[in-house]
Formats: C-alpha cells, sequence, structure tokens
C-alpha cells in the first residue's frame, strides 16, 4: 500500500500535516506521557526515526514532492502519520467505493419490486446504510496497523518483474491469491455461524434477509474486518506485486457489492455470485465461500440456488417468495428462536 501512501501524501498528507503539525512547532509542542510511552515502544520495535528522503514507492510513478514534505514535525516515514493516514485513507476509500458501487448498482442492477418481498424490511435501506457508516471507522482503526507493517518492510510486496520470486510468477499470483483467501475465508466465515459467536459478530448482518447492494458492508465491525484478515495476511506470506495488491484491493471491495446486488447472472457450478449468497441470506448455513463453491462442496455446506431465481417471470414471483419465507422462517427458528424478523408480509404492511 505504499503506493497509495504516497499518492495520498503527495495530494493531501504532506499539506495536512505540515497545517496541523508544522515542524517548528515540534520542539514547543507538550505531548503527553502516553504518546512518549507509545514513542519509546516504537523506537524499540523500529528504531529510531529517520529524517525524510525522498523515494519512489514504484518505478512506475515518480511524484516529485513539493515543498510541503519537509514542513511537518512528522515527515512521512513517522509511525505515527503513517497509521493515522492509513485509518483515513481505509475509511474514506470504503466510504467512497461503498456509496459509488452500491449506489450504482442500486439503480442500474437491483430489482426494486424486492421492497415488497416479505421478508424485506421497513427502512431496510436506510438501517443498511447506518450500520455500514458506523461499522468502517472501527474496521479502518483495526487494518491499518496491516498497512502501516507493509510500507515499513515487514511484507514481501515486490515492485517490478524483476524481482519476482520466479518467472511468471506475476501471472500466477492472483488467482493464487483467490484461492488462498477463499479457503480461509470460508473458514472465518462459517465460524462466525457457530453459536458462541453468532448472535455477538454475525447476526447483525444476517437481519439483511433479502439484501440490498447497500448491505455489502452493513456488519458487526469484528464481523467485517475478521472476514478480510486473509487478504491482509497474504503479502506477508507470500510475495505480491505493489500495483496488483492495490488491484485486488480495489476488486475485494466490488465483489462484496456484486454478491449483494440481486443479480443472479451466475448461475455456475464454480462461481460463488449474487445467487449463492442469496441462499447464505435466506437459509443461513448454506454457501459460506466468497469467490466459489469449492470449500462448500467439499465441507457438505453447499447450497444450488433456486432454479426460479434465474428466470425473471418467477424470480419476483409470490409464490417462490412464500416458498423461500416458509423454509425460511423453519430454518431460522432454529438457528435463533424466535426472532423480530419472523413476521409474516400482512404484518409487515401494517407497520
Amino acid at each position: 500500500m505504499d503506493i497509495v501512501l504516497e499518492l495520498w501524501d503527495t495530494f493531501i498528507g504532506d499539506r495536512l500535516y505540515s497545517t496541523l503539525l508544522p515542524a517548528s512547532l515540534s520542539s514547543s509542542v507538550s505531548l503527553p506521557s502516553f504518546v512518549n510511552a507509545a514513542a519509546n515502544t516504537s523506537m524499540a520495535l523500529f528504531g529510531p526515526a529517520e529524517p525524510f528522503v525522498y523515494e519512489q514507492a514504484t518505478q512506475m510513478i515518480y511524484l516529485e514532492p513539493s515543498k510541503y514534505a519537509y514542513l511537518s514535525a512528522w515527515p512521512r516515514n513517522n509511525i505515527y502519520r503513517q497509521f493515522t493516514s492509513f485509518f483515513l485513507i481505509t475509511w474514506l476509500f470504503g466510504l467512497l467505493v461503498y456509496f459509488l458501487v452500491a449506489t450504482l448498482s442500486y439503480i442500474f442492477i437491483w430489482d426494486k419490486t424486492t421492497y415488497k418481498h416479505p421478508k424485506f424490511l421497513k427502512n431496510q435501506i436506510g438501517l443498511e446504510i447506518r450500520q455500514a457508516m458506523s461499522a468502517m471507522p472501527p474496521m479502518s482503526l483495526l487494518t491499518a496497523p496491516f498497512f502501516v507493517l507493509e510500507v515499513r518492510g515487514f511484507a514481501k510486496l515486490y515492485d517490478t518483474t524483476a524481482e519476482e520470486p520466479f518467472p511468471y510468477y506475476s501471472l500466477l499470483q492472483i488467482p493464487f491469491f483467490i484461492c488462498f483467501t477463499d479457503f480461509f475465508i470460508y473458514w472465518i466465515h462459517r465460524g462466525l455461524h457457530h453459536p458462541s459467536v453468532y448472535k455477538t459478530l454475525h447476526k447483525p448482518h444476517h437481519k439483511w434477509i433479502m439484501p440490498s447492494p447497500y448491505a455489502s458492508h452493513a456488519f458487526h465491525p469484528l464481523d467485517g474486518w475478521s472476514q478480510s484478515v486473509p487478504y491482509h495476511v497474504f503479502p506477508f506470506l507470500f510475495p505480491l506485486q505493489k500495483v496488483a495488491y492495490v488491484f485486488l484491493f480495489g476488486f475485494i471491495n466490488l465483489w462484496t457489492v456484486f454478491i449483494h446486488d440481486g443479480e443472479y447472472v451466475a448461475n455456475s457450478p464454480v462461481v460463488n455470485g449474487a445467487a449463492c449468497h442469496t441462499m447464505h441470506h435466506l437459509y443461513f448455513n448454506y454457501n459460506y465461500g466468497q469467490f466459489t463453491t469449492l470449500w462448500d462442496r467439499l465441507g457438505g455446506s453447499y447450497r444450488k440456488p433456486n432454479e426460479e431465481l434465474f428466470r425473471r417471470e418467477t424470480k419476483m414471483g409470490d409464490q417462490e417468495w412464500k416458498r423461500q419465507a416458509k423454509e425460511m422462517e423453519s430454518i431460522l427458528k432454529d438457528v435463533e428462536g424466535e426472532d423480530d424478523r419472523s413476521y409474516s408480509s400482512d404484518k409487515k404492511k401494517n407497520l
């Protein structure tokens, strides 16, 4: 993520930190004791701070630092600045992608007939957005340390093909990344359905039985963060090209929206698309996978999407809805007991 950090610093960070914490104040500012203690810990772990010397994050981009890069008491290589920057980047980037992609999906893809589904809650989209907005700051706070460790050289990120571990690895790394993360997310997601953690961590996301695109990031912060951990662990274990990492980070956020968009295009035995994920939201204990159905098939948790979902005349038909609601209610009682979501369409109309 050093490419992203360099872009941030060049266009936003340098001016921001030189304004908020100019170098001229560094000797006169009295810092709280906990900050000094943290600084001592930082020095023990990472060594003493060094003067900022510009180094390109990637040979593909050269961004000459402006004068503001040298005018802050927190230079670019300051660990507290890096953490703060990554917190803001993760939060703001997450909000941008969430609202942009979810809104485009809502306008152009999502079937508005879903509003009439008996399991679509009153004011659900507003509730989804509110939950997503509250989840993103703590998720960003938990994610930022991974990025700080990466830019400080602890990950196996590389820049050019000359640095790849063996020929053609740059071509293999993306499917390898998908396979690695798909495996671990399957087991993390399945673990979140264990009764000891489900109601606390994962149930908030299952409130959206018929999700809209805005449900993509609407979950408990620890739920969303735990399922993202494999993405961040991968570059510490295996080489990963820097630009590919940025691309994959963006793709993951897009995919999260796509599997909640209600457009059941992928009727594939391999791809875990929106139809498979709808089965998960409806029937709970099936289709835990993120990208593929492989681990659900091996783990005995695969459920083939209903064929009715792939035909427009039956996808949003009352008969299909009633069948979904009846089966879902039975499963819901077994999983959660009586629940405030277990109401009929007649009750919903009276709300």
